[in-house]
Formats: structure tokens, C-alpha cells, sequence
């Protein structure tokens, strides 16, 4: 019955840990909210950033795992190529050591013990989450809430293992694994793919070695291994990418798997001549964190200048091209979910594909436009423009899809009002695309009536079109940018588009009332200038979400 209760104590002591991480990661995400945004600027700047990036990233997140899965989305999509990826794979590495030295704070000294002040920051956390309502302060209370459980769980394992501490059975074990590296190697990697995470893994290694039970060549083979098992978590999630992605996982996988080869014949020559004092020493889970450290940053030295013959090395393994996609494919493949595991990337990404939607339906607008002034337009053009709008409401769907599952993580309230905004501009770049789906069916009336405007006519639409056209391009460069003076010309525009729609709905119909003008003309034209009108209402209703946001 104790073994069952001690069991219970582990396991139970493991899920507050890895819950408390979970909770920490999501506040610490919360806090960095616009800084996040930033890095991903710097993602495709150049591979020492994207070193930077990685390990900053990993970091705040507190999961490689999370971090290289998010890369191969990035990858996947076309945001990063394999030179940048291999650098924000090397970065995550190196960010990841630091919940080992979260772990291994319990040895250095008194005050660091979990149990000195990890119930004090729990408390803290939870009088501010009852009693505040500031957002910033509960996004506080999230990190302080998700530190103290992570250190009372350490606690909870470090004290259900520590009867175990005399018992020759963990002896014996961590004896066989020091003594055998292909098994110790064997076993981290084992251990950290089940469980897919090596932070998780690495901090149950530190339990075990806070109560003296483990080996210094056990813990250096089993960290080993835990380098090599976190890549699984990535190559699963690469199954359904595209090859250029997969190589991305590959491209982990060969760099862990080098590190942990030469660290691994380094490890075991040395404890068989000059380390030989060391064989049966007990590690400190301060040691796992100092050779955890040394051993990622080490390896990205090695490898770093070895970027390119690590691609071309995942090129060997995974053979063949990417077929070429075509336009739809291209932003299916962008609303990939694995950015997802970073809200703030997440959101980003989401506005990068809302521009993107924009121009399309911008294309559509221009082409509308010129084949109702064109003289003599052909039944191409309407064809081609209702297939484009078609394709707007599939990626209209898509979009909102993608954006609903963006609400309901975790996100700052200035990330769920963005996301909420691009849920209103997703409908209002729709209803651009059903306006120049209007302009195709007045081409296709001029068509069968064998129509066209008069001189006078064609030149003031085609000089309101350039406004328009203008005020819409400018209100996606505004949500695009987030500048407040494609802002101010997109409201000045629109004022000038309505003025504009009066005073040519007036002339034209003195041009009517004169018999300068056919009726049939008249009736396209007035629905052409008012279906123009919309769009600018739409301009500036998406340059007026952007604007709440600043």
C-alpha cells in the first residue's frame, strides 16, 4: 500500500508540474504579447536571429517540442525556408535548458527550495486572480500560479522517490544504464517520446538526482537520449506536411542525433580514462542542467556553420520536389495548424493570409472595373471574375475556420480584439468580391444589349474606379501595416468617393433626361457608380477596425 500511495504521490506531483509549466508558458506568452509579433519579423532576417528567436521563443513557451513543431508549420507554409529553419531549430534547443535550470534552482540554497517559496507565489497568484480584473495582472497571476505549481510538483516527486534513495534496485538500474550508453540513450529517448516533451523528462532525471540516486554517466546518456526523443514529436506532425517541411523535422533529428553521437563517444572515453572518478558519483540536478547546457549550445557552435550541408543532407533522406500548388493550395497551406501552438504567431499569420485574401478580391475589383469600361469586353473576363469570386468565399470559409480556432486560445485582450476584427474584415473583403461579382453581370448586360457609355461617361467612371480601387488598396496597406496614414486616406477617400457617387449620379441623369444617354446605359451605369460606393464603405470599415487596435 505505501508503494501505491508513494506511486500516487509521483504521478501526482508530475501532472503539477507539467500543468504548472503549462499555465507558467501560457502567462509568460501572454506577457510578451507584442514582442512575440516582433520576432516573428525576425524569423526571416537572417539564421543567427532565428538562433536568438528559437531560444527566446522556446524559452517563453517553455517546449522545444512546441517550437520545432511550429517551425515545420512555418516551413509547411512557406513562411520560412530550411537555411532560417535550422536556426530557429538550433535556437530552440538552447531555450529549452532553461526549465532545467528552473528544476535545479532547488539546490541553491534554503530560499530556493520549493517549499520556502513556491506556496507563497501560489497564494499571491490566486488573492490576484479572485480579486483583480486588470488583465495584465491576471496574465501576472497565470505565471506566478503555473511557478508555484511547477515547483510544489518537483516537490510532490522529489518526496514520494526520496524512501526510494537507499533502495538497490535504482542503484542497480541507473549502474546498468551508465554502463551500457546505447541503453541509457536508448531509454531517455524512449521516455521523452512517450511523454513528448523533454522538459518534462529532463525535469523528472533532476527529481531523481536531487535525491542522489543517479549516476553521472546514467544522467549524461539518458539526457542524451532525451535530445534524440524530443524530435519525435516533430517528425509525427511532419507526416501530413509537404517534403520541404518534413526535411525541416529531419534536419532536428540529424542535429540532435550528431550532438548526441559525439557527445555520447566523448562521454564514454572519458569516463574510461581521466573521468574514471566520476563512474559511480553521484549527479546534482544542478550538473544535469550545467552538461544539458553546455551540450545544446556546444552543438549549435559545431553545426551552425554546417547549415547548408544539414539541408542538403535532409534533401538525401527525403527525395523528390514540392508539386506546384496553385493559388488556393498556396493559402490552405498557410492556414497550417501548427502555428498554432504560438497564439501571438497564430495571429499573425492570420493577418498575413487576410491581406493576402484582400488582394485577391483587389484583382477581381481592377478586372471587374476594366471590363466594364473596356469598349468591346468578351464573356473571358465575366468568366474569369466569377471563378475568382468563387475561390474568395472558399478562402472566406477557410479563414473564419481558422480564426475560431485562433479565439479559443489562450490570448491578450489586444489579440482577441485583432482576431475579432479580422472576423469583420474576412466578411467585408467577401462583400468587396460579391461587388465586382456585380460588376461582371452589368459587363454581361452590355454584352447582350450590345451597349456602351458615351465618352463623357467612360472618363468619370474610370476617374471614380481609381478612387476607389485606391481607397480599397490602401485600407489592406493599413491592415496590413498598421499605419495611421493609409488610415486617414482611406476616410479621405471615401468622402470623396461619395461626393464623387452624387455628383455623377446627377450628371448622368441630366445626360438621361436630355437624350444624350440610352436608358439601358443609364440603368448600368447608376448600379456601376452605387456597387462602387459600397466598396469604399467596405475600405473604410476595414481601415476602422485597424484603427481600434492602435
Amino acid at each position: 500500500m505505501e508503494h501505491m500511495t508513494n506511486l500516487f504521490s509521483f504521478v501526482g506531483g508530475l501532472g503539477m508540474f507539467l500543468f504548472g509549466m503549462n499555465i507558467m508558458a501560457d502567462g509568460l506568452q501572454q506577457s510578451a504579447g507584442g514582442k512575440m509579433k516582433q520576432l516573428l519579423g525576425y524569423l526571416t532576417n537572417n539564421r543567427v536571429l532565428g538562433v536568438l528567436v528559437g531560444a527566446l521563443v522556446t524559452a517563453i513557451i517553455q517546449s522545444s517540442s512546441a517550437t520545432t513543431v511550429m517551425v515545420v508549420g512555418f516551413v509547411n507554409a512557406g513562411i520560412l525556408n530550411l537555411i532560417q529553419a535550422v536556426g530557429v531549430i538550433m535556437g530552440a534547443n538552447i531555450g529549452t535548458t532553461i526549465t532545467a535550470w528552473l528544476v535545479s534552482a532547488s539546490e541553491w540554497g534554503a530560499f530556493f527550495k520549493p517549499e520556502t517559496f513556491a506556496p507563497l507565489l501560489l497564494g499571491i497568484g490566486a488573492f490576484i486572480l479572485l480579486f483583480s480584473k486588470n488583465k495584465k495582472s491576471l496574465t501576472a497571476a497565470n505565471v506566478l500560479i503555473g511557478f508555484g505549481l511547477l515547483f510544489i510538483g518537483l516537490s510532490g516527486m522529489s518526496s514520494a522517490i526520496k524512501v526510494y534513495r537507499d533502495s538497490p534496485i535504482f542503484t542497480e538500474a541507473f549502474a546498468t544504464l551508465g554502463g551500457n550508453p546505447i541503453l541509457g540513450i536508448l531509454t531517455g529517448a524512449v521516455v521523452t517520446a512517450i511523454i513528448q516533451s523533454s522538459s518534462a523528462s529532463v525535469g523528472i532525471l533532476q527529481t531523481l538526482a536531487l535525491n542522489g540516486i543517479v549516476s553521472w554517466p546514467a544522467a549524461i546518456y539518458i539526457t542524451l537520449g532525451q535530445n534524440i526523443g524530443t524530435c519525435v514529436t516533430a517528425l509525427l506532425s511532419s507526416l501530413g506536411a509537404n517534403r520541404t517541411a518534413k526535411r525541416a523535422a529531419v534536419i532536428h533529428f540529424t542535429f540532435n542525433m550528431f550532438g548526441a553521437i559525439l557527445f555520447g563517444i566523448l562521454a564514454t572515453i572519458g569516463f574510461h580514462t581521466f573521468l574514471s572518478g566520476m563512474l559511480t558519483a553521484s549527479v546534482t540536478s544542478t550538473g544535469i542542467s550545467i552538461f544539458h547546457t553546455i551540450f545544446n549550445v556546444t552543438n549549435t557552435l559545431l553545426l551552425f556553420p554546417f547549415a547548408g550541408a544539414l539541408v542538403k543532407l535532409s534533401e538525401l533522406i527525403i527525395r523528390g520536389e514540392d508539386e506546384e500548388l496553385d493559388e488556393e493550395e498556396v493559402i490552405l497551406h498557410h492556414l497550417d495548424e501548427r502555428i498554432l501552438e504560438t497564439p501571438s504567431f497564430a495571429v499573425e499569420n492570420a493577418v498575413k493570409e487576410v491581406v493576402r485574401m484582400g488582394r485577391i478580391a483587389s484583382e477581381n475589383l481592377k478586372h471587374a472595373m476594366d471590363g466594364l469600361i473596356i469598349e468591346n469586353p468578351n464573356e473571358s473576363i465575366i468568366e474569369e471574375i466569377i471563378k475568382k469570386e468563387a475561390f474568395i468565399n472558399r478562402i472566406e470559409k477557410r479563414l473564419t475556420e481558422y480564426l475560431i480556432k485562433i479565439s479559443n486560445l489562450s490570448l491578450t485582450e489586444a489579440q482577441i480584439r485583432t482576431v475579432n476584427n479580422l472576423f469583420y474584415t474576412v466578411s467585408d473583403i467577401e462583400r468587396v468580391g460579391d461587388h465586382a461579382e456585380n460588376l461582371a453581370e452589368f459587363i454581361q448586360y452590355r454584352i447582350d444589349h450590345k451597349i456602351s457609355f458615351s465618352e463623357s461617361a467612360r472618363n468619370e467612371f474610370l476617374i471614380m474606379c481609381e478612387t476607389v480601387e485606391k481607397c480599397y488598396n490602401d485600407a489592406i496597406a493599413a491592415r496590413e501595416t498598421e499605419e495611421l496614414a493609409y488610415i486617414r486616406n482611406v476616410v479621405k477617400l471615401e468622402d470623396e468617393v461619395d461626393t464623387m457617387e452624387e455628383e455623377l449620379r446627377e450628371k448622368h441623369i441630366e445626360r438621361l433626361s436630355s437624350g444624350k444617354c440610352m436608358a439601358e446605359v443609364g440603368v448600368v451605369f447608376l448600379d456601376a457608380i452605387s456597387n462602387l460606393e459600397r466598396v469604399a464603405d467596405h475600405a473604410v470599415n476595414i481601415a476602422g477596425y485597424v484603427k481600434d487596435e492602435l
